[in-house]
């Protein structure tokens, strides 16, 4: 996500300040937590962009 910041000259201020996103939600999504499909949906909209360009999946291994 903050390569798709960079390249629209926008901020995680700005993505808080213009979409109500909460420290806490920037700092999940920081960190690799979960993140509700419907705040990422809101981001990719105020970006303009896929979510390609937001998210990654990474696939969680089988720990036995």
């Amino acid at each position: 996500m903050d390569i798709t910041l960079i390249k629209r000259d926008k901020t995680r201020t700005d993505l808080r300040n213009a979409l109500g996103i909460s420290p806490s939600t920037l700092a999940k999504m920081t960190n690799g937590e979960y993140v509700a499909l419907d705040v990422i949906g809101l981001i990719c909209e105020y970006l303009d962009c896929k979510i390609e360009e937001v998210v990654e999946f990474i696939e969680k291994k089988d720990v036995e």
